[in-house]
């Protein structure tokens, strides 16, 4: 995943002079600017509709936001193309400074169409999102700082209920748990996350695995359901 965050803070002119050669470091300039300005554009257009937003943050191409008023932002914040966010929530959603969310990742606490508001979600400083993620945040979902979740990571804080074999699982509405992450864990790619777990601070899940319970901290868990193989 591109750093855009990075490119943001090269195309306001942080590059490292001494390390670039100026020919690159020109065409680079170049590329980063043609990149970040259309993006730059449209978060000034989208800063007005935010809770609150510390900078202006940085829009990809057909992203969708709906419910800005309950989303808050720190600085540089950036939100890649084709991506979902949907703030309307209890709690809303909270992102601390230089937070990136991955092209088409969908962020929703609330159906769209029926039924109660979901909590919402908390990220905190440094962390990403990869793309093609799916966080459904209807129960509080935690995120804590310098977190990395990989491409295609799905985390669902809910589950349906399915005691009454006589009624429709559909009709017999959803628990909600919460779901914790702590600081400096690396979620693999195709990680799925389940209600009402906690992930311990700087563990690593392996591609691919369920968790299905807690994880201590600075583990290292694999499979399905994810069981813990080594301590970092």
């Amino acid at each position: 995943m591109n750093d855009l965050g990075g490119a943001y803070r090269e195309a306001v002119g942080r590059f490292d002079d001494d390390a670039l050669d100026r020919k690159i470091r020109l065409l680079g300039k170049a590329g980063v600017l043609a990149k970040v300005a259309p993006m730059l554009a449209r978060g000034l257009l989208a800063m007005p509709r935010f809770g609150s937003v510390a900078g202006v943050p940085l829009i990809g191409r057909g992203v969708r936001l709906r419910g800005l008023a309950h989303v808050s932002a720190g600085r540089a914040l950036v939100i890649e193309d084709y991506a979902e966010v949907q703030g309307t929530s209890v709690a809303g959603l909270k992102f601390g400074d230089r937070v990136t969310i991955g092209s088409f990742v969908q962020i929703r606490p609330t159906n769209y169409y029926s039924g109660e508001l979901g909590v919402g979600l908390e990220v905190g400083d440094r962390s990403s999102i990869g793309p093609l993620s799916f966080i459904g945040c209807s129960g509080l979902i935690s995120i804590g700082s310098d977190v990395m979740l990989s491409p295609g990571v799905k985390i669902f804080a809910e589950t349906h209920v399915i005691g009454d074999r006589t009624v429709p699982m559909k009709a017999q509405g959803v628990d909600r748990h919460e779901i914790h992450i702590g600081d400096d864990c690396w979620i693999a790619s195709g990680v799925i996350v389940t209600s009402g777990v906690s992930i311990g601070e700087g563990s690593v899940v392996g591609a691919g695995a369920v968790v299905t319970h807690d994880i201590p901290p600075f583990s290292v868990a694999v499979g399905n359901p994810a069981r813990v193989v080594r301590t970092r």
